[in-house]
């Protein structure tokens, strides 16, 4: 059965520079090897420098653990700047970053579009993206695997 999306007609979003999933909320921004490229190549650091001084481990499912971004003991994300001008690797931010909120778990349907909007006030607002926008986004997610381990790896500490 292939039924049309609740976004057939496109979706309303142009970020508002809020900051709000950047900041004050907990949360994952796990990485691809993509990301982790660009990231460490931004910072001037080799892949295993990179992931010591700005990731973590965090345990997912069936003893993996997804590699994410670490977080501020504020939460804002590790990458968000202390004088509160914005991303310090905007340029080479994640596919997370750069696709929200075009995400499985906000472009799943009409309701939970609405329910990101009440946190978001770029959603529903100023530019309309297609449909193959968003699928393009959608599928970029799901083609861009984050990177994951064995949680039980010998000398991990776990």
């Amino acid at each position: 059965m292939n039924e049309t999306p609740f976004y057939a007609n496109g979706l309303a979003f142009s970020c508002a520079r809020c900051s709000s999933c950047c900041r004050h909320e907990s949360g994952y921004v796990y990485l691809s090897e993509n990301d982790l490229s660009r990231l460490a190549g931004e910072c001037g650091m080799n892949y295993t420098d990179f992931i010591k001084a700005w990731c973590r481990w965090i345990p997912f499912h069936k003893g993996r653990d997804r590699l994410s971004l670490r977080e501020k003991s504020n939460f804002d994300c590790i990458f968000w700047k202390d004088d509160n001008s914005g991303c310090s690797v905007y340029r080479a931010r994640p596919l997370q970053c750069r696709a929200f909120p075009f995400w499985d778990s906000v472009a799943c349907s009409a309701e939970a579009w609405e329910n990101a909007g009440k946190n978001c006030p770029g959603i529903n607002a100023g530019e309309t993206h297609s449909s193959a926008e968003i699928e393009n986004f959608l599928k970029l997610m799901n083609d861009e695997p984050v990177i994951e381990r064995d949680a039980l790896r010998i000398g991990e500490g776990k």
